[in-house]
């Protein structure tokens, strides 16, 4: 085990640091063992500590937050392969001892080894390549015989291999079949001076590191597009104290050109040291072949590893994205009940206030599933009419109403092997919910205007921020629905229930605004922080996601301040002691005024009062609510 961090970004990139020696403060002060010159971060920002064999990252309170995945997190317990944010710096966990593998590359020899017994092929000259050649050409002596049946299978062996890797190594292994090379590189990339790829070989030892190539050959090669067998380097006057291709004994060697519609792709370049076996005319012919039959097949591989990659980027970000972010007792609660729900095919029931993150308990549920793969489907039952919402689910035959001009497949029939996610249970006409039920009891279902059933293998998650029960009690939603819902269930804790989450989601929040509207904000200031640590959030994290992004984009200094903030946050009392700039200090005293006196102007009565003041009575309301006035009003009239 050999516990470190090594920086992929920042100032201290590709810098390694061991964490054997214990505890790792960091931070921008030079006393931290990790010190880090970076305004972004605190002066004693996180420390990583030892902790049950383990390493566990601990954020100081600082003011812009420590990401792990790109959540901001308090305390965490950190696992192979995290990527840690620091401010501006990214680093990597890593605990296991890599064995390194010899890097396979080549070093260009600028000396030249091109002489008189040097021979140039352009590839539509090769007589494999030219098929009136080889069918007219009388028996084929042994050698072309071998030679094509080795073409066949190379074109065999790289139409059905996908991994680049994997592909270049079959490739040469199939060339020195038939070639009498001692060592070979695939080298891919359109300039002599900077390949993207390079995969080196030798007969023996296999995969090794780099070797010399010749410089001259290499860009003659890509800038003439032509393939060059040298078949006398060790002979040739020109190659004087070239002392690297003296050392390899290189006698002979060929490269010959990929090429992809005219296009070069790189080069496939092999020697030999041995005078027995030196490359001859043939061997170029035949490496020419075989550098036009691999060529396509190489830049397709390379193309799926490149998507490959973007698709695995992608599905990061979406991940992070759909992360709920929290520390809070309650918040482990419902990871532990994602834990023990997600592998199972029970129908889970997610309740809670708007703005809890619902949704994002379903897609965690689904992405920690068997039906991972699948698709997840989310159906808002308040978003549609009762007409378009069954339409949606359980969609149409041809004709079924006016504008049915096709057969189309409801959401259910499009989940069919994933999960189905019925978002505002509550809001369910009585009709839909009978049919639902069905759905739920036989898993199967008819569209509308249909008369066979479909059959579907959907798991069914549902959402509400209503109490169902009462629901029931009040004859608006069935009981025997309600009782095929409720398998499952968990409710989502408002924000008001879990404060110490309210800093590391407006880190998230603003570290994510910030990406979107290419603004950098460091952090929340500490005075914002505490308005909004005290403030109710009656939209729970949605309305501080809104107010955060808000302030991101208004906001004009690096740290959201609280004149970024929106007036309802502001407007909240403040508990003694805490900082708070004189304007708004003033202007929430001048309200306080306002409101006091209205309502002793109208008799205590809180309607008279907000006609008196042109506002709401709703508003006023929240004013009082928001400002603790109900005290001091109750002396009033």
């Amino acid at each position: 085990m050999n516990p470190r961090l090594v920086a992929r970004d920042g100032p201290l990139k590709n810098s390694v640091f061991s964490l054997d020696d214990g505890e790792l403060s960091v931070g921008r002060n030079p006393s931290n063992r990790l010190s880090i010159n970076d305004p972004s971060l605190s002066r004693q920002h996180c420390v990583i500590a030892p902790r049950n064999g383990g390493f566990e990252i601990r954020d100081l309170d600082s003011r812009n937050g420590t990401f792990v995945n790109g959540v901001p997190v308090h305390e965490r317990v950190l696992d192979e392969g995290d990527e840690v944010r620091i401010g501006n710096s990214l680093f990597l966990f890593l605990t296991v001892e890599t064995k390194v593998a010899p890097v396979s590359g080549v070093r260009l020899d600028e000396r030249s080894p091109l002489s008189g017994a040097t021979v140039f092929l352009r590839s539509e000259d090769s007589r494999y390549l030219q098929s009136d050649k080889v069918l007219t050409a009388p028996l084929p002596s042994l050698r072309v015989a071998r030679d094509l049946k080795a073409l066949l299978k190379i074109s065999t062996a790289v139409s059905s291999i996908r991994k680049l890797e994997v592909l270049e190594q079959c490739l040469m292994e199939c060339i020195f079949e038939v070639v009498p090379a001692n060592r070979g590189a695939i080298l891919l990339g359109d300039r002599a001076d900077d390949f993207t790829s390079v995969f080196s070989w030798d007969r023996e030892a296999g995969a090794i590191g780099p070797f010399p190539v010749s410089g001259t050959v290499v860009r003659k090669v890509i800038e003439e597009k032509v393939g060059i067998l040298s078949d006398d380097i060790v002979a040739d006057v020109t190659l004087g104290t070239s002392k690297s291709l003296l050392a390899s004994e290189t006698r002979s060697l060929v490269a010959v050109p990929l090429m992809v519609f005219d296009r070069v792709l790189g080069l496939i370049y092999v020697g030999s040291s041995e005078a027995k076996d030196r490359l001859d005319n043939d061997h170029l012919e035949l490496m020419t072949a075989v550098a036009a039959i691999s060529a396509i097949a190489l830049e397709n591989a390379r193309h799926v590893e490149s998507l490959e990659d973007e698709n695995q980027r992608l599905k990061a970000e979406i991940n992070i994205q759909h992360n709920m972010v929290g520390e809070s007792a309650a918040m482990q609660t419902v990871y532990r009940f994602i834990s023990r729900v997600a592998p199972t095919e029970a129908t889970v029931l997610v309740m809670g206030e708007s703005g809890t993150g619902k949704e994002l308990v379903a897609r965690a549920i689904h992405r920690n599933s068997p039906r991972a793969a699948k698709p997840f489907v989310a159906i808002n039952c308040a978003a549609l009419t009762e007409t378009l919402l069954e339409s949606e689910l359980f969609g149409h035959e041809r004709g079924a109403f006016t504008g049915a001009v096709a057969q189309k497949k409801g959401k259910l029939e499009v989940a069919d092997g994933g999960t189905v996610f019925l978002d505002e249970m509550g809001e369910l006409a009585p009709a839909l919910q009978a049919k639902l039920l069905r759905v739920l009891q036989e898993r199967e279902f008819d569209r509308v205007g249909g008369t066979r059933p479909v059959r579907i293998d959907v798991r069914i998650i549902a959402a509400t921020n209503r109490n169902l029960a009462d629901s029931v009690k009040a004859g608006t939603f069935r009981q025997d629905l309600y009782y095929r819902l409720n398998v499952v269930s968990v409710e989502m804790p408002a924000l008001r229930q879990r404060r110490e989450d309210i800093h590391l989601l407006a880190a998230y929040f603003a570290a994510r605004s910030g990406e979107r509207s290419k603004r950098h904000v460091l952090g929340v200031s500490p005075q914002a922080r505490a308005c909004l640590m005290n403030y109710e959030w009656p939209g729970n994290v949605r309305e501080l996601e809104n107010a955060i992004e808000r302030a991101v984009v208004l906001g004009s200094s690096d740290f959201i301040l609280p004149e970024d903030l929106p007036e309802a946050v502001l407007e909240t009392e403040r508990p003694e002691g805490t900082e708070i700039a004189r304007y708004h200090e003033t202007v929430a005293s001048a309200k306080k005024q306002v409101i006091l006196r209205a309502v002793e102007q109208a008799g205590g009565s809180y309607t008279e009062a907000a006609k008196l003041l042109g506002v709401h009575p709703n508003y006023l309301h929240r004013l009082i609510r928001n400002m603790n006035l109900k005290s001091a009003l109750k002396t009033v009239g």
